[in-house]
């Protein structure tokens, strides 16, 4: 009965477009109330606790430190850098945005922070140079979820803290798969920039991508710290994540100088209020964990999913298509508590290693985060562009496609994932 009523009242909830953490937390409370054993204030006590976790301080670190390098006058030089790399393609602007979102994936771990960094600036410069408005839109949306897989990545860290996995291992695991993804993305958005007949921005020039690198290797180096320190095994995750933000802080205050003493507070602010959204979530679905492991769903699910086969290539495929589904209709972070349990129940039948499902579950989501309703990345774009979600899924469906094809390559591809992790061991 408690079973019934909690994914019921959960579904409904949603159905009726309540937030997400709300939603969350009333199915929750409904259930503890049905169930009858527990307190109201076990409710609050999981809240707390789900929270109260080392590797998760890394979460409100990596978004304050994409607040604090936007403020900083990142973007600006990122986009430089990447203009003089790319921008000599058909539709250089179209590939200059995928590739500024590949660098601005390495700073903020937030694709929603991705594609709003990028697009203020590359969307109206791409409709003011003759591009439509909605592929402009959906090229943006399609770069900004690549925040998710190249590390630092906020839903890895989440999954880490799931299931035990190491953070570090995940952030190297999702390097070679972010790539792949970027590069593909590349390929799509020339292809129909060279039908359309969008021209190039500029004709290649060594002496001009040298100076602006030069230009941007600060803007660069937050990227290289984080990564560096944990591929070498200098930091943990969490401490690249608060090294990040003083970087920020040094290189935006004191050598960009965009940043004054005056904005700081107003910059905290801004920071809180994201991490919190985030965070509430991160609560709420603890608690929703907390009653799905009493009740045994997640076994319960895993069993009927195995019920269906053994062939760990359709269980992956299933997999992949429940996530898939999942990505669409719910946000990162609720999708990742509520399933995550579910799926690694399953890992000794799959056959793979927990860093390559990791891989895998986090490109599910990003993938979510490019179709409506619940598409944050074409959300953002929409908002920037002011075209309808529908234009821009109409548009968006080509990249869509690849991106289909990148994530059976890192299905059933162990290699793009591993190498990079068992560099960094276990």
């Amino acid at each position: 009965m408690t079973t019934e009523i909690l994914i019921l009242s959960l579904v409904f909830l949603f159905a009726i477009n309540v937030p997400i953490a709300i939603a969350i937390g009333v199915a929750s409370v409904t259930a503890v109330l049905i169930q009858g054993d527990f307190d109201l204030m076990m409710v609050v006590q999981r809240m707390y606790g789900g929270t109260d976790s080392f590797h998760l301080m890394a979460v409100p670190l990596f978004m304050f430190t994409g607040t604090i390098m936007e403020a900083g006058g990142i973007s600006r030089r990122i986009i430089d850098f990447a203009n003089a790399l790319v921008g000599w393609l058909p539709g250089g602007l179209a590939a200059v945005t995928i590739v500024s979102a590949m660098f601005f994936a390495g700073i903020s771990g937030s694709a929603a922070a991705d594609a709003a960094a990028v697009g203020a600036i590359l969307i109206p410069a791409m409709k003011k140079s003759g591009y439509d408005s909605d592929f402009a839109a959906a090229v943006q949306a399609s770069g900004g979820s690549i925040g998710v897989i190249i590390p630092p990545s906020i839903p890895m860290i989440i999954f880490g803290f799931l299931t035990g996995a190491s953070i570090g291992r995940l952030f190297a695991a999702g390097i070679l798969p972010g790539i792949l993804i970027g590069l593909s993305l590349i390929c799509v958005a020339t292809f129909i920039s060279w039908k359309n007949g969008y021209s190039s921005t500029t004709s290649f020039s060594l002496e001009e991508t040298w100076r602006t690198f030069k230009r941007s290797l600060l803007a660069l180096g937050a990227p290289i710290i984080i990564l560096g320190g944990i591929l070498f095994g200098i930091f943990t995750a969490t401490e690249s994540a608060a090294i990040a933000v003083v970087y920020a802080l040094v290189v935006g205050m004191f050598v960009y100088r965009k940043i004054s003493v005056r904005e700081l507070v107003p910059l905290f602010i801004n920071g809180a209020i994201t991490s919190a959204i985030v965070m509430f979530i991160i609560s709420t679905a603890s608690v929703f964990s907390w009653i799905a492991a009493i009740e045994d769903i997640p076994a319960q699910l895993a069993g009927n999913l195995l019920g269906l086969t053994d062939n760990p290539v359709v269980l992956l495929l299933l997999i992949n298509v429940i996530l898939l589904i999942a990505g669409t209709f719910i946000e990162t972070t609720a999708a990742l508590i509520l399933l995550v349990p579910m799926i690694t129940a399953m890992v000794p039948s799959l056959g793979i290693d927990i860093i390559q499902l990791g891989v895998i579950v986090v490109t599910n989501l990003a993938i979510g985060m490019l179709t409506p309703p619940m598409g944050i990345c074409l959300i953002v774009s929409c908002s920037i562009s002011k075209d309808s979600i529908g234009a821009i899924s109409r548009r968006v469906l080509p990249f869509l496609g690849i991106l289909i094809v990148d994530l059976l390559i890192i299905t059933f591809y162990p290699p793009i994932t591993m190498w990079m992790a068992n560099l960094v061991g276990k």
